[in-house]
């Protein structure tokens, strides 16, 4: 977390798109303004529960024809998108005339929008297009504008490149459609919106946000601007999380829930253009093999592949810059003077993720129907994009004992 010397050059890197960004309270106001900058036919993706605070579904029904724009069709999306979920819709509403598709909701809404507007137009299947899964044929474009709306602080997706399909079961997978085409024109996100999160929602992606953000930080692809953003995003997730889930209500709530929707947002950025890391590999099968939720994935695996990835640093690579990077997380994170030791401060990391672990009460994988005989099915399958950009390659017992920590 050192910073380059006055006679270093910046470090050579490349910047993708991103969507426009709209951020703030009140924001969600401008929605139809801003989507009929897109055009006149309109289709709405959402959830269950994605609309329910404080009357925002009338709110935008009512904005959305004020400003003349016709809905035309309204996508559920109630789990995580399937391949068969997404294509079904796709189908339905090819042959409507959709100017823009606007996802209202958490990353698994969004995650449906980006892929249901990159596909109104191709004629293909998101099968197609999945990375390691079917014919993986190149994405032809052109997608349909995307407005992302996001009702969650964790994913990040209402900025990122790719949409997450999943297929559930012993044969499942969890998989990526990507490309930069699918990037949302724009992104709304409102902090308005979070009011109302249970503190079981509040950990979950919160854990998601702070993992994106710390695996894209000692990634092997970080770069000078993800670094500044990782840690703005850290910074501002140490200072709202555990706040806002202690209090989700309380006078505080505005202000915490504020810093974890930049916190997320920022996350999206970061894993768009640095990558992530072991955390997520794991997450891949754990949530297609069992049904564990995304982020409790991530919550109950970063104390523990964070540790992983230090103690075989330190014994195979104890040169690595990562172990720099991963003291400089340690003291942001656990508050230590800037001279704290390295060992120090690296050990401060381990111990302030797995306080936070415990304080927001992420349920552990035993919960979720993973036992002992388990293991090996998750680890065999957790060799993805995510685990190649991993500071350091972690072994088959390195994960395993990783995941039997977090039974």
């Amino acid at each position: 977390m050192t910073s380059p010397g006055w006679h270093d050059a910046v470090p050579a890197f490349a910047l993708g798109r991103v969507p426009r960004i709209t951020f703030g309270p009140g924001t969600f106001a401008r929605v139809p303004e801003i989507a009929g900058a897109h055009g006149a036919v309109l289709l709405l993706v959402t959830g269950g529960r994605s609309l329910a605070v404080r009357g925002s579904r009338v709110q935008l029904l009512d904005g959305l024809a004020a400003a003349g724009l016709k809905v035309a069709g309204e996508v559920a999306i109630v789990d995580e998108p399937s391949p068969a979920v997404v294509d079904a819709a796709v189908a339905a509403h090819r042959d409507r005339g959709i100017d823009v598709v606007l996802g209202v909701g958490g990353g698994s809404v969004l995650d449906a929008a980006k892929a249901i507007a990159g596909l109104l137009r191709t004629g293909t299947s998101v099968l197609d297009h999945l990375e390691g899964v079917g014919p993986q044929l190149p994405y032809p474009g052109p997608a349909v504008p995307l407005v992302a709306v996001p009702t969650t602080a964790g994913t990040g997706s209402e900025a990122t490149r790719n949409a997450v399909i999943s297929e559930r079961g012993p044969q499942g997978f969890k998989r990526s459609f990507r490309d930069e085409r699918l990037v949302a024109a724009d992104a709304v996100v409102d902090p308005d919106l979070l009011a109302g999160a249970d503190p079981v929602r509040i950990a979950a992606n919160g854990m998601d946000a702070v993992t994106q953000l710390l695996e894209a930080y000692v990634s092997t692809k970080a770069g000078p601007l993800t670094d500044a953003l990782a840690l703005a995003g850290l910074a501002s997730a140490r200072d709202g999380l555990l706040a806002w889930h202690a209090a989700p209500e309380g006078p505080g709530a505005p202000a915490a829930r504020s810093r974890m929707a930049f916190a997320a947002l920022l996350s999206g950025i970061c894993l768009a253009h640095a990558g992530l890391g072991g955390v997520h590999g794991l997450a891949s099968p754990l949530g297609a093999q069992l049904p564990v939720p995304h982020g409790i994935a991530c919550g109950t695996t970063l104390a523990g592949i964070t540790a992983a990835n230090i103690a075989a640093l330190e014994a195979r690579e104890p040169g690595s810059a990562a172990l720099d990077r991963y003291a400089g997380l340690g003291r942001l994170l656990a508050h230590l003077p800037g001279a704290a030791p390295q060992d120090e401060a690296r050990a401060a990391l381990i111990a302030t993720l797995r306080s936070w672990t415990a304080a927001l009460a992420v349920p552990g994988l035993r919960h979720f129907g993973l036992d002992e005989a388990g293991i090996p099915a998750i680890v065999a399958d957790a060799r993805g994009s995510s685990m190649r950009t991993n500071p350091v390659v972690l072994t088959d017992a390195e994960l395993a004992s990783v995941l039997r920590e977090a039974l």
